[in-house]
C-alpha cells in the first residue's frame, strides 16, 4: 500500500529534523535544503510531473471529462450551465461548445456509443447526442432509487455493459464503504448496484482507522482494467479492482491538483485529470503520458 507522508508517528520523526532546522535557522535558506514531498505514483505515470492544459474562464468549473478517440479530443462539462464543450488538449485551437440542456449542477460526463450521458448531483442522467445539424436529441431520467443523495462520479462498466453511479455522499453509507447504483442503456433504468467501494480499505492504507471518501470522478484504466477513482474532498487517487476493493492510494499533488473533479483515460493509457479553477488561477486539464510497464519475463 502507498501512505501519505506523515500519515503515522514514524514518518513525522524521519522529517523532524529538518523541520526544527528550518524553524530554528530562522529564514528561508535552510530550508531550501530541506528533501522535497516525493509523491508516489501508479505503475506507468509520475504524478508530479504532467503536461498542463490551461483553460479559458468560461471553464473555470470544469466538472466531468470523456475522451473522444476519432479526433483525439475531450469532451467536458461544468458544474453551473448545460454546456457540452470539445477540448483538443494537444492542438492551440479556440474551444467549441453546444447547449445541451438548462442551467443546472452538472457534475461527470460519458460518451458511449456515440450517446452522451451526463450526470447530475442528484443522481438524475441526460441521455442525449447531436443531430448534424447541432439540435440535442434526447431526455433527462431521474434517479428514482434513493433519495437525499449526491453523486458525482459516473462510469462505464464494459462487463455488464451499463453506467456505474457513485454516491459522494449517501444517507445509508457509513465511514466503512460507498454506494453505487447501475443506469442500464438499453432501457434507461436506474438499478441497484452490489459493488460498494471499500472506503474501510483506503483509511487503512494512509494509516487511518476511518475515513469519509467522497469520489469526484472514476474511470476504468484501459490496459489494466482496473477502476481509478479520484476524490477532490480527499485530494487522492485511488485504484480499485472491478469489485470496489481497494488496491492502491496515492494523495494527488495539492500544488497540481486545485480541485480534481474529472478524469479520464485515451486508448493508449494517457491519463487526463480536470481541476477547477478553485479561485486560484484558471482551470486546468493535468496531462499524464502512459509508459506501459514491462512484461514480466
Amino acid at each position: 500500500m502507498i501512505f501519505k507522508p506523515f500519515s503515522s508517528l514514524r514518518h513525522f520523526r524521519k522529517y523532524l529534523p529538518v523541520l526544527l532546522l528550518c524553524g530554528f535557522a530562522g529564514g528561508f535558506s535552510a530550508c531550501r535544503q530541506a528533501p522535497r514531498m516525493v509523491y508516489p505514483s501508479p505503475k506507468g505515470y509520475e504524478l508530479a510531473s504532467p503536461e498542463i492544459k490551461k483553460l479559458p474562464i468560461e471553464l473555470d468549473e470544469i466538472s466531468g471529462i470523456t475522451w473522444h478517440e476519432k479526433d483525439k479530443s475531450l469532451f467536458a462539462i461544468q458544474d453551473e450551465q448545460g454546456l457540452m464543450y470539445k477540448i483538443r488538449p494537444y492542438q492551440h485551437q479556440n474551444i467549441e461548445r453546444w447547449r445541451f440542456g438548462l442551467p443546472g449542477d452538472y457534475e461527470d460526463v460519458v460518451l458511449q456509443d456515440g450517446k452522451f450521458y451526463v450526470l447530475k448531483s442528484n443522481g438524475n442522467i441526460s441521455v442525449f447526442n447531436f443531430s448534424d445539424s447541432g439540435i440535442v436529441q434526447g431526455a433527462e431520467y431521474p434517479m428514482n432509487l434513493v433519495a437525499g443523495a449526491e453523486f458525482e462520479a459516473l462510469y462505464y462498466e464494459p462487463n455488464s455493459r451499463k453506467l456505474v453511479l457513485i454516491c459522494k455522499d449517501c444517507p445509508q453509507d457509513k465511514k466503512k464503504l460507498v454506494s453505487t447504483y447501475q443506469f442500464d442503456p438499453a432501457t434507461n433504468t436506474f438499478e441497484n448496484a452490489a459493488m460498494t467501494i471499500d472506503a474501510e480499505g483506503i483509511a487503512g492504507a494512509m494509516g487511518q482507522k476511518s475515513m469519509k471518501f467522497k469520489p469526484s470522478a472514476a474511470a476504468i484504466h484501459p490496459f489494466d482494467g482496473k477502476l481509478y477513482i479520484i476524490s477532490a474532498v480527499n485530494k487522492m487517487l485511488v485504484v480499485a479492482d472491478r469489485q470496489g476493493r481497494t488496491q492502491e492510494v496515492y494523495m494527488l499533488p495539492p500544488g497540481l491538483h486545485k480541485q480534481p473533479e474529472g478524469i479520464a483515460f485515451a486508448p493508449d493509457g494517457t491519463m487526463f485529470i480536470s481541476n477547477e479553477a478553485a479561485d486560484v488561477g484558471v482551470a486546468d486539464i493535468l496531462i499524464y503520458k502512459y509508459t506501459r510497464p514491462e512484461l514480466p519475463k
